[in-house]
């Protein structure tokens, strides 16, 4: 399974990411999270202290010279470069659940390319199209790290929305995106509803996108992210939610 996952900044996806990783890895299956979003709080929500590093992919220049071939400015490098022994370097283990941390994409002009841009969508690539283990991507509200054919290897893109016409304005524009460059499950997890009537005013304001799955408000969630402590405790509740999600993936993608 693969699965991207996005929304507006706030909505709690990375809290949903969190969540459905660290179920998915008490089942017993092998989860690579990656934190693809430049605010980067994955490992915090994942329960981190601040004295783990995960250092972002991006930001190894040695490696990345190295493995690309990269001499200078202007010059030619590889677009290929060998990155399967990555997540065994510098993923950061969390009860079972290997993180990864990309890193903000350089920016230059539109479709900028450069050693480390190239680097980390190699990554990202090799990781996608693994045959085995889960995959979960934790995203920046849109597709900045993925490129076409990384894109055309995801089973689905969540889009976390919360009551709030800016958030459902954000995932119909992320849901387009992600058509454009090729996804073709685009999904959206309702967050943070406060009453079945806020649920469902939801889900006719998102339509014609389907709703995977619903999170309700939860004070546990909310007092964790003060905290800056995992939401996820593995309660039977926490756990019936993760698996409406998944059970929702797999009717969407059959």
């Amino acid at each position: 399974m693969k699965l991207a996952i996005t929304g507006k900044g706030g909505t709690g996806k990375t809290t949903i990411a969190v969540f459905l990783a660290k179920y998915l890895a008490r089942q017993g299956r092998e989860v690579v999270l990656i934190d693809a979003d430049p605010d980067a709080n994955a490992a915090m929500a994942l329960g981190l202290d601040g004295s783990v590093e995960v250092r972002p992919i991006i930001e190894l220049k040695d490696l990345i010279q190295e493995r690309t071939g990269a001499k200078g400015p202007g010059q030619l490098f590889s677009l290929t470069p060998k990155v399967d022994d990555i997540p065994e370097r510098y993923a950061v283990s969390v009860d079972g659940v290997r993180l990864l941390r990309m890193g903000r994409l350089k920016k230059g002009g539109t479709g900028c390319l450069c050693p480390e841009n190239a680097f980390v969508r190699a990554l990202l690539n090799h990781l996608v199209f693994q045959k085995d283990g889960v995959l979960i991507m934790d995203m920046e509200a849109g597709v900045e790290h993925l490129g076409r054919g990384t894109a055309q290897g995801v089973d689905m893109m969540l889009v976390v929305v919360e009551p709030g016409k800016r958030s459902i304005e954000t995932a119909r524009a992320i849901s387009q995106l992600a058509r454009d460059i090729g996804i073709k499950y685009v999904g959206v997890v309702i967050n943070k509803y406060r009453s079945p009537a806020e649920l469902e005013a939801i889900r006719e304001q998102v339509a014609p996108l389907p709703v995977i799955g619903q999170v309700p408000y939860d004070e546990g969630i909310a007092r964790a992210d003060l905290e800056g402590t995992c939401a996820y405790t593995d309660t039977a509740q926490q756990r019936r939610w993760a698996e409406e999600i998944l059970a929702g993936i797999s009717g969407a993608v059959g």
